[in-house]
């Protein structure tokens, strides 16, 4: 790579706009907003601000009750910061890849862990896969994000879409792979726990998520430690 002078470098790497949506990115790992009311963003993912903006972590009122019992049940769940004002915030998580998605009055679900911001639109839910005793803390959550506008959601390297139908079967998918589906589907636990499984000798693949129906899947090329372990 040509050595840069400092012109040539602010040149190459300044804060460009390129449409008028809410919701730009800077590059694939970073995400500008435009910021002019209200918007909900992971918790931490702020790299960056001007103007005069309020951050207030999501409200117990605001979470709903339904929410807050799956949260302590899990232990985990999605962390969420109303961004108020008027101003642009530059969010980003660990690097991830970050892709924007449309939503007019769809729905999608996805894991808690790569939502990373969504328009004021855009309502949050958590939901709760069949709980598999001892195997999983408490179950498996993701969030339901249904509305209109626009959902920021992370993965690890470019994703892959899966199409589901009845014609092919079902598809499997690695829990710690699955980053998002479609809102049609919905998946079941299916596990192959075994004698070799239990004394540490299986293939690793004990615990996988089974879509039928007809839909898709986004997985990543990383499997990502989210689940917690049993306390």
């Amino acid at each position: 790579m040509p050595v840069k002078t400092l012109t040539e470098f602010v040149d190459a790497y300044e804060e460009k706009d390129v449409s008028a949506e809410a919701f730009e990115l800077e590059n694939e790992h970073l995400l500008e907003v435009r910021l002019n009311g209200l918007v909900w963003a992971k918790s931490g993912a702020m790299v960056a601000r001007t103007g005069q903006v309020k951050f207030t972590r999501q409200g117990l009122l605001e979470q709903g009750i339904g929410n807050l019992l799956k949260k302590a049940v899990s232990g985990e769940g999605m962390a969420l910061m109303k961004i108020e004002g008027q101003g642009r915030v530059y969010l980003a998580d660990a690097g991830k890849k970050i892709t924007l998605l449309r939503l007019a009055g769809d729905t999608i679900f996805v894991n808690g862990n790569d939502v990373l911001a969504l328009e004021n639109g855009i309502d949050n839910k958590i939901t709760m896969m069949k709980r598999v005793a001892s195997m999983l803390s408490g179950g498996l959550f993701n969030v339901k994000l249904s509305g209109t506008g626009i959902v920021a959601i992370t993965s690890h390297y470019d994703p892959l879409v899966l199409k589901v139908s009845p014609a092919t079967g079902p598809v499997f998918t690695d829990p710690n792979a699955t980053v998002a589906w479609s809102g049609n589907l919905s998946p079941e636990i299916a596990t192959d726990i075994s004698f070799k499984t239990l004394m540490g000798r299986g293939s690793g693949e004990s615990i996988q998520m089974k879509f039928e129906g007809s839909g898709w899947i986004v997985v990543q090329p990383y499997e990502e430690t989210y689940l917690q372990a049993e306390k």
